[in-house]
């Protein structure tokens, strides 16, 4: 695929990641480091421009799990493919997600960081697809809510293409099929 329809331009993400980055700053202000769980492989952009605008001491962790497969439809199974390799035992924890739909993976990652019996755990998502949502789970910072499109760009793909685009596009449906 090439050049999908624009849906959030370079700039409007860059200034939301901005204020963001500050909000989250302002919460964490003298808690010590910021462990920031950055969920491979769609939040690595999200996870680089955010931390690099925090103004506060942080560290980078990633896990690594799996809902789709090879579809374009989320299983609702979720499977662990790499967990956190540095201790993060009595730490403040914020996973960093590219998308939150039927909220099946986060529910699960927060499930998985809790065993490791962290100080606190919260959460962050650049898109929010909220009329997907099959649990109920809170994300505590949100770059933007989108409808039930499937986007790809700034880290989210579509069959391991798009990932590197500066912007937020659409694919269309006769895409995502294969015609």
């Amino acid at each position: 695929m090439s050049n999908p329809p624009v849906l959030i331009d370079e700039a409007a993400i860059l200034k939301r990641v901005g204020e963001l980055a500050d909000q989250i700053s302002d919460d964490y202000a003298d808690k010590g480091d910021l462990v920031l769980v950055g969920v491979l492989k769609g939040s690595f952009i999200f996870l680089a421009d955010l931390s690099r605008r925090l103004s506060i001491p942080r560290i980078i962790e990633f896990i690594a799990v799996s809902s789709y497969g090879t579809g374009s439809v989320s299983s609702g199974a979720v499977r662990l493919v790499m967990d956190v390799r540095g201790n993060i035992e009595n730490r403040h924890v914020l996973i960093v997600e590219d998308i939150v739909d039927t909220g099946h993976t986060l529910k699960y990652l927060i499930g998985i960081l809790e065993s490791h019996r962290p100080a606190s755990i919260r959460t962050c998502s650049l898109l929010h697809k909220a009329e997907s949502a099959e649990v109920d789970v809170k994300i505590d910072y949100v770059g933007f809510s989108v409808g039930d499109e499937w986007v790809v760009g700034y880290g989210l793909d579509f069959g391991e293409q798009d990932r590197t685009l500066p912007y937020i596009g659409t694919v269309a449906p006769d895409d995502r099929n294969g015609g």
